[in-house]
């Protein structure tokens, strides 16, 4: 310890453990040793909570547990988990799930991102200022040395989630993040992923579910023997993204919609011969918005059973009285301009109101209609204490 000047703030017996920071490895018997005793010496000199290292080995074939062992023997809070199988995210799953302490975080093993990032990392989570903590480096005060090949694609991808997502977050994939524990079993459970798109997915989970994440701004250089196969992984984080698009209400409401316009526009060519438009307006409107209402409590907000059905199916109504006048008020303006406007013409009007409608649609079933009703996060849960006990283990110390 540099100087002697500050305390070594291992977890002791009776304390509370404040951070645990896990390092997934695979493979990393050359570089394992050299990041750990540097992580060690760091948090022994510097950080002022107490902490633990957990090594999290993912089906290494080469000496990588071995030195994890001998790493765990030679420095005090430093233990070692093995799984049987490869994913960061599994290991992450199973570490965090498992972890005591009031803040979980990670980081990867080549240590690519400054250690002094740490405490701004962790200190809003231990303080609960916010949720969850990410490093960023595309922050215009971060330092980032990296290739233009690595640099585009990260850009692309924080981008492509800001653009499919409505993602708010800055920098999905940099390996430096921080939960706060009870957070961290609050969210896992809902994560599918097992290997690297559980980041991103835990990000977007935690903004649906409204969680404040804070930023941190880093100084990072790009580890050139990184063992990311890029073009794999890509493909497997666009499919991550398409399921959590289709798993989203906005995707489903969007889709509903716009099965129930088909179906609108169906109704109302059927029916506008025998009886006139605004009767064949208000006609297809009624059918429609009893499939959509019932369409939306099932299929986009989750509801089932009984409870507050007909409440539900009367502000399912209400919701069409609205679009009702919308879409006669614009039927009422079209034939006042134009007399003899065709029934394509009326549809076409009637079709742009109804999409006008849309967003004030949502917005009261969202908010309103299905707001006591809608998929809800599941309960937190007690700290699960070690040692680790999950079924994927294949050795733990």
């Amino acid at each position: 310890m540099a100087g002697g000047d500050s305390p070594v703030m291992y977890q002791s017996a009776t304390e509370t453990l404040d951070v645990e920071i896990v390092v997934p490895v695979h493979n990393e018997e050359q570089d394992l040793a050299p990041s750990i005793e540097r992580l060690h010496a760091y948090l022994s000199e510097s950080f002022p909570f107490t902490w633990r290292i957990i090594i999290a080995d993912n089906a290494s074939s080469d000496r990588t547990l071995a030195v994890a062992h001998d790493l765990s023997d030679r420095l005090p809070a430093v233990d070692v988990m093995h799984l049987a199988a490869k994913g960061r995210g599994r290991a992450l799953r199973i570490a965090w799930t498992a972890s005591p302490a009031r803040v979980v975080a990670y980081m990867d093993v080549d240590l690519s991102t400054d250690l002094a990032g740490l405490l701004p990392l962790v200190a809003p989570l231990l303080s609960g200022h916010s949720e969850l903590a990410i490093g960023t480096r595309l922050a215009e005060s971060s330092r980032v040395t990296r290739g233009t090949k690595r640099e585009l694609i990260s850009r692309s991808y924080n981008r492509l989630l800001r653009t499919t997502l409505n993602a708010h977050f800055s920098d999905a994939q940099c390996g430096f993040k921080a939960v706060r524990g009870d957070v961290a079993r609050q969210l896992l459970p809902q994560v599918k992923d097992q290997e690297w798109f559980f980041d991103t997915e835990l990000l977007i989970l935690a903004q649906r579910q409204g969680l404040r994440i804070h930023e941190v701004p880093v100084d990072w250089v790009d580890d050139p023997d990184s063992r990311v196969a890029i073009v794999n992984t890509a493909v497997k984080d666009l499919r991550g993204m398409a399921r959590l698009a289709w798993e989203s209400n906005v995707f489903r409401f969007l889709l509903v919609g716009v099965l129930s316009t088909i179906a609108y526009a169906v109704l109302f060519l059927l029916l506008r011969g025998p009886i006139s438009a605004a009767q064949a307006n208000a006609a297809a409107l009624a059918i429609t918005a009893l499939g959509n209402t019932a369409a939306n409590r099932h299929f986009t907000f989750g509801v089932s059973g009984r409870d507050r059905l007909l409440r539900q199916y009367a502000m399912g109504m209400g919701v069409f009285v609205l679009t009702l006048l919308l879409t006669s008020g614009a039927l009422w303006a079209l034939h006042l301009l134009r007399p003899e406007a065709s029934r394509g013409v009326e549809l076409l009007v009637l079709t742009l109101a109804n999409v006008a409608a849309t967003l004030t649609r949502y917005v009261a079933l969202r908010f309103h209609v299905f707001a006591h009703g809608r998929r809800v996060p599941p309960p937190r849960r007690a700290p699960v204490p070690l040692p680790h006990t999950d079924p994927e283990l294949e050795n733990v110390r």
